[in-house]
């Protein structure tokens, strides 16, 4: 893969250097990560996509990362020597809607890879959908664990729903696309944050939105515990800017934490999430410091780098990061990027909430997160 920058973040920019890598590289499929500063629209990017021949997916994130570093304009460019088979999938707020039935046609065509791990499926979703989680759920149950999954959520953090997922056919809003590329891929996730609380119950909860804990409105558990633990108070207008600290962790058996990222309070004294939270399941507060996030950074790597098959320390590296570590971190977030990257080229996106396995872990829409991918180039060169 060969990932470039664009700066200027306008649609004719986007276009030149489109045309300038298909020129230089001949790629058979094009991964575009773009900032949502850029303004892009249906009308003045869709031309630029219909326009291409060659396979085309991604999305427009909070933020993008390239060379190590984090940008809030401009677009990454990868150049991608393997086609990518592109899905799209609709309707990720629809209650009625059936994932399952949209992703069966692609599961009988795709079957099953002939070596484990020896396909990756790249997943991106609008963030601000209602259901990613049960997407992510039908795409185990259609697809399995025999591939690796990376990818996250796209948006603004206006957390203003608009057209977020880059397509063949142009930008997409409320849907997912799903690209499957022939390559290996060495995957870590861990996140660095803390239990700060006993165990709540979940005992009301509606897709993203969490109702109750413990049989008390969710807002009002949330408040005394954040209060209590960092000495400020919450307004009518920092909200987000407290509970980037502070996120909800869902327990797992034998994996990391499952976190949720708490968005805003509606009228009804709940909480709104990224990501569904099951009803019954039991979540603790989590907190984090600094050193606690780098470190997981570097762990995330050190993961994706045990697991690639190539073992190779140097080469791309893929980042999937939340937005809120950003947020969380500040100007440290450079320290992250630099952990996260060791001596690999390192480009991604900054997201609204993480999507990944190891190729034996169970499928997880995680939130505050790290991601690092490692694509086992060499092994797909060889066989080329």
């Amino acid at each position: 893969m060969k990932a470039i920058f664009e700066s200027t973040g306008t649609s004719e920019g986007l276009a030149q250097a489109v045309e300038s890598l298909l020129k230089e590289e001949e790629p058979a499929g094009l991964m575009i990560l773009a900032a949502d500063a850029n303004g892009f629209t249906p009308e003045n990017l869709d031309p630029v996509l219909q326009s291409l021949k060659t396979p085309v997916f991604g999305g427009i994130f909070p933020q993008i990362i390239h060379s190590g570093q984090n940008h809030v304009k401009g677009s990454v460019i990868v150049a991608m020597h393997v086609t990518p088979e592109i899905v799209c999938v609709k309707n990720l707020s629809d209650s009625e809607a059936l994932y399952e039935e949209q992703l069966a046609p692609f599961s009988d065509k795709w079957g099953q890879p002939k070596n484990s791990n020896d396909e990756t499926f790249i997943v991106f979703v609008d963030g601000l959908s209602r259901r990613i989680s049960s997407l992510i759920e039908d795409m185990f149950y259609c697809f399995g664990l025999q591939r690796n999954y990376i990818g996250g959520g796209a948006g603004s953090l206006s957390f203003c729903q608009k057209p977020c997922l880059i397509t063949p056919k142009g930008l997409l809003q409320d849907a997912a696309v799903i690209a499957k590329l022939p390559l290996s891929c060495g995957t870590g996730v861990a996140h660095g944050w803390e239990a700060i609380s006993e165990g709540m119950k979940v005992t009301q909860a509606e897709g993203n939105v969490l109702q109750t804990l413990d049989w008390r409105p969710a807002f009002d558990v949330y408040r005394e515990l954040v209060e209590a633990h960092s000495g400020l108070h919450f307004t009518e207008d920092n909200f987000f800017d407290i509970a980037k600290s502070y996120p909800f962790g869902i327990s797992r058996l034998d994996t990391e934490v499952i976190v949720r990222d708490p968005l805003m309070k509606n009228q009804n004294n709940c909480l709104v999430c990224v990501g569904e939270i099951p009803p019954g399941s039991f979540v603790r507060l989590l907190h984090g410091r600094p050193e606690s996030l780098i470190d997981a950074a570097t762990k995330a790597r050190q993961l994706a780098e045990q697991a690639t098959r190539s073992h190779t320390d140097s080469g791309n590296a893929f980042i999937i990061d939340c937005i809120s570590r950003v947020l969380f971190l500040e100007d440290r977030i450079t320290e992250e990027l630099k952990a996260a990257g060791g001596k690999h080229r390192l480009f991604g996106a900054l997201t609204l909430g993480e999507i990944a396995n190891s190729g034996q872990d169970y499928l997880e829409f995680f939130n505050k997160t790290t991601v690092i991918g490692i694509f086992d180039e060499e092994k797909n060169s060889q066989q080329s």
